[in-house]
């Protein structure tokens, strides 16, 4: 996976524009693009979207700092990516929209048990702990994962700009 300088300039600007999507929808909790991004930019970079998403990653622990609740963005986002990586390349067109839309509210639905594991070995929590915290979350995880579904009505609009600008530039199929 070697990048050219010009996916290098691209992918910190994708990475870039994620975190501040996320900074600007602050104002509603667990109301973010960052689904719809990580969606859009698997569907179209596939294994490479990962330098974006990391990139996001990395800029939320410069400047909010690396602490305990940065831990799980190390993996809890890869779990989107590798679930749009387990799609087939070849959806109907009619279907992808409803596709990435539900892959998009699932992991907004699953984001606080897929967060909690860390947060117990971090915290000390015993297994039922977990399940406690995981089970006080749902009310936001709920939120997060109909919001998710919503905004991922751009995921499409997205992915055709990306294809566009990338077919503009003579650097994607």
């Amino acid at each position: 996976m070697k990048l050219t300088v010009r996916e290098v300039a691209i992918f910190g600007m994708l990475g870039a524009v994620m975190y501040v999507s996320k900074i600007i929808m602050e104002l509603v909790p667990n109301v973010h693009l960052l689904g719809v991004f990580i969606v859009a930019f698997t569907v179209v970079y596939r294994q490479k979207a990962l330098y974006p998403i990391y990139t996001y990653v990395l800029l939320n622990g410069v400047f909010s700092g690396f602490a305990a609740w940065w831990i799980p963005y190390l993996y809890v986002w890869t779990v989107l990516w590798g679930a749009v990586m387990l799609l087939p390349k070849k959806i109907p067109g009619k279907v992808q929209p409803v596709v990435y839309m539900a892959v998009c509210a699932a992991h907004g639905f699953l984001f606080g048990t897929l967060y909690a594991p860390a947060q117990a070995i971090i915290y000390g929590l015993s297994f039922q702990g977990m399940l406690a915290w995981i089970v006080a979350g749902l009310p936001w995880d709920c939120i997060h994962g109909i919001s998710n579904f919503f905004c991922g009505i751009l995921i499409m609009p997205l992915i055709c700009a990306l294809r566009f600008a990338e077919r503009n530039t003579g650097k994607i199929e």
